[in-house]
Parts: C-alpha cells; sequence; structure tokens
C-alpha cells in the first residue's frame, strides 16, 4: 500500500540537506553542474580543515557527494561512523564524472537508489557493489484535462504517448492528477478501462514540485492552484508508491492534444515478488 498525500508531503520535509565537496578543478567544475540537479544543496571548495569539516557535516546528519578519491573519504569518516541506521547516505564521484560510488548507507540511507538518479543525471555510471534487491521500475501516468474531456480523447493521448515511447499500457501502475478533477467522467472510466487506481492530489501538494517540472505555468496556476497538473501529478504518484522516500523521475515530460494534457514518472520500487 502507498502512502497518503498527508505522508507523501511529509516525507518530502524531511529528506536530509546535503553537501557536495570538491577538491580539484574538475571536481569544481562537476560540482557546479550538478548544482542544477540539487539547487539547494551546499557546496563547498577546498574546505578547510577538511577532514574537521567533513566530519562535522556528516555527524549533522547532511547526506555528502564529495569529488575525489575513495580512500580520501574512508579514512576521514572511518573515525566518526556509527551504524548503516544513523548514518547519512555517502557518495563519492571521480572528478571527470564517469562513476558515481554509494560508499555508506547503500540500502537503508537510499545512497544506491541516490546513486542511480545522481548517474542518470550526469550520464555516468553508478558502480553499486553491496548486495541488491530486486527492483523494479514503477510508472505512473499524470493527467490533466478540460472539462468534459471524453474517454476518447484521454485515450488516444495515452496509447499515442506509449508508443512513441516503447511502452505498454500493462506498465503503467497507476493513475494521478488533481482534486479539481475527482469528479472527471473521462478519467474515472480510464481507470477503470486500464483496470489502474487514480489519485486526485490538492493543488498545494502538487505545488512542492514546482522545481521539478519541465515547464512552470502561469496560465495553469491561475487555473487550478499549481503550475503544473500532469507532471506534477506523475511525479507526486510515483513517489507514493514506494514506503521508502525516493525520489521519482519525469520519464516522459508533459505531452498534450486539444483536450488533455499526459506526463510519465518513473521510480524504482521493491518488488514484492
Amino acid at each position: 500500500m502507498g502512502m497518503s498525500p498527508e505522508k507523501t508531503q511529509q516525507s518530502l520535509l524531511r529528506v536530509k540537506p546535503v553537501s557536495l565537496i570538491s577538491l580539484t578543478d574538475p571536481g569544481l567544475a562537476l560540482a557546479q553542474r550538478l548544482l542544477a540537479f540539487l539547487p539547494e544543496a551546499e557546496h563547498l571548495h577546498r574546505p578547510q580543515p577538511f577532514q574537521e569539516t567533513v566530519r562535522k557535516r556528516f555527524l549533522a546528519g547532511r547526506r555528502l557527494i564529495l569529488f575525489c578519491a575513495v580512500g580520501i573519504v574512508v579514512r576521514t569518516l572511518g573515525p566518526v561512523l556509527r551504524d548503516k541506521y544513523q548514518d547519512p547516505a555517502v557518495l563519492v564521484l571521480d572528478e571527470h564524472g564517469r562513476f558515481v560510488a554509494p560508499i555508506l548507507s547503500g540500502h537503508e540511507g537510499g545512497a544506491n537508489e541516490w546513486a542511480r538518479q545522481i548517474a542518470q543525471f550526469l550520464n555516468a555510471q553508478a558502480v553499486i557493489t553491496g548486495a541488491q534487491r530486486y527492483t523494479q521500475p514503477l510508472l505512473v501516468a499524470g493527467m490533466g484535462c478540460n472539462r468534459g474531456c471524453p474517454l476518447a480523447l484521454l485515450l488516444d493521448l495515452l496509447d499515442a504517448t506509449l508508443l512513441s515511447h516503447g511502452l505498454q499500457r500493462r506498465e503503467l501502475n497507476a493513475l494521478a492528477s488533481i482534486e479539481l478533477k475527482r469528479d472527471e467522467i473521462g478519467l474515472q472510466q480510464l481507470a477503470e478501462l486500464l483496470k489502474l487506481p487514480i489519485v486526485f492530489y490538492p493543488a498545494a501538494l502538487l505545488n512542492e514540485y514546482r522545481d521539478r517540472l519541465s515547464r512552470s505555468s502561469e496560465i495553469v496556476f491561475r487555473e487550478t492552484g499549481c503550475y503544473g497538473v500532469a507532471e506534477a501529478a506523475a511525479l507526486a504518484g510515483a513517489e507514493s508508491l514506494v514506503e521508502r522516500r525516493h525520489r521519482a523521475e519525469l520519464l516522459i515530460p508533459k505531452q498534450k492534444n486539444t483536450d488533455a494534457t499526459l506526463a510519465i514518472a518513473r521510480i524504482y520500487g521493491n518488488s514484492d515478488g
């Protein structure tokens, strides 16, 4: 069972802050590039004293991304390690951005999944060395529509989008939209046809995803109270499918026809099999 919208919103507030720490000029450039993906992260370049600065942030519970050799990280954090349930996630990247390695709290702290997300953003390789849990991609289609939009138009948009991206209906796990559309017959019929659950989120929660939208629309905000229905609903719906906090990604940004919009988000979750 997925988390309720209220629990999803609470988990959004519990995400630990991030510190990026670089030591070389190429590492500095890579960290600056990564700030586009982690705009709220702290970035420290050649902090002094190095070990004290890193340990202080680690003990404060900040997730760390270090652009340096693994040995430096091991020698720095070794004396302050506690256990996998308390230690925050730590990633190490080579200064050229080719590899992303989770060093601490791979499962419990989410470092493995975080490494995959960072690697995808940088077009790098995630190096996961721990025992892997069987995970699978979970897909949620977020949808918006004009008042009275018929099932046929919703289905046409969905099928055309899936086909153009090599996906099938059976790969979807859920549908999502804004609370404002809860009484839309077309959306209800679509969920029934596909035999999928559909979740409706309040505009306030969807606004939590504003900085992750491919495009923020003032027009949509005036009409709905949020800056993008389809993409935000897809992300919120995907993140509600897993019990532990993970970050969903937009697999397919907003598509539209005359009366509807659609986006598909992906998240990796543990299989029940």
